[in-house]
C-alpha cells in the first residue's frame, strides 16, 4: 500500500470490504477506554505528586514550604498491605494467562484469589488508617498526613472500581458467559494501579 492510500484510509471503514468483520481490524472500545483511563489516572496522580513536592518545599520546586512538615512513620501494616497487593497482581496475572490459554478452572481459581487478596488489602488500608488516627496522626495536623491520606483514598477508590468489575467477571463465569476480555483488561488495570502505588509509596518513605 503507498503512502498517500495509507494517509487517505478511512479507520472507520474495513479494509477488506463490507464482509470482513470489524472485530478482526478494530480494537475493542474497552481496551481504548482502559488506555485512556491510564492517561487520566498518569495525570492526576502526577499532579498530586508534583503537589506534594512543592507543599513540601523541596529545592528545585519553586516552593520554598511552611516550615510545617512533619514526615508520617513507616507501621510495619504499610509494607504487609503493599505485599499483599503485589501477590493480589500476582493472582491477576495468573487469571489473564488461563483466559488467555483457554484453561477456565485456573482463571476460576486465580479469580478467587485474587478478588479475595483485593479485599484483603483495601481492609488492610482501613486498618492503617485507624492506627495512624489512634497515634494522633490526622488529617488536619499536618500536610503530611493530609496527603497520604488523599493518596491512599484516591488509589483505593481506583481500586474498587477494579473490584467492580471483578465481581462482573465472576458473575460472568458463572454464568458460562465470555470473561476473557474482561479478565484480561482488569489483570492490565490491577497491574497498572500497583505501578502507581509502587511509585506513591516511593514518594512518600522518600520524604
Amino acid at each position: 500500500m503507498s503512502l498517500f492510500s495509507r494517509l487517505t484510509e478511512k479507520s472507520w471503514e474495513s479494509p477488506g470490504g463490507e464482509s470482513v468483520d470489524p472485530a478482526l481490524y478494530r480494537p475493542p472500545a474497552a481496551r481504548i477506554g482502559v488506555i485512556v483511563y491510564f492517561g487520566v489516572i498518569t495525570v492526576l496522580f502526577g499532579l498530586i505528586s508534583s503537589a506534594y513536592w512543592m507543599r513540601m518545599g523541596m529545592p528545585g520546586m519553586g516552593h520554598g514550604g511552611m516550615g510545617d512538615w512533619r514526615p508520617m512513620p513507616e507501621p510495619p501494616l504499610l509494607w504487609i498491605n503493599s505485599f499483599v497487593l503485589v501477590l493480589s497482581s500476582v493472582a491477576w496475572e495468573a487469571a489473564r494467562l488461563g483466559a488467555r490459554d483457554g484453561r477456565t478452572e485456573l482463571m476460576r481459581r486465580a479469580l478467587i484469589g485474587a478478588g479475595a487478596l483485593g479485599i484483603l488489602f483495601l481492609a488492610g488500608q482501613l486498618m492503617l488508617w485507624r492506627e495512624f488516627s489512634q497515634a494522633g496522626y490526622y488529617a488536619s495536623s499536618n500536610p503530611a498526613n493530609a496527603f497520604f491520606y488523599l493518596i491512599t483514598a484516591l488509589h483505593g477508590l481506583h481500586l474498587l472500581g477494579g473490584m467492580f468489575f471483578w465481581a462482573r467477571a465472576m458473575r460472568g463465569l458463572r454464568s458460562g458467559a465470555d470473561v476473557r476480555l474482561t479478565v484480561e483488561l482488569c489483570a492490565v488495570y490491577w497491574h497498572f494501579l500497583l505501578l502507581v502505588w509502587i511509585l506513591m509509596l516511593g514518594l512518600l518513605i522518600s520524604t
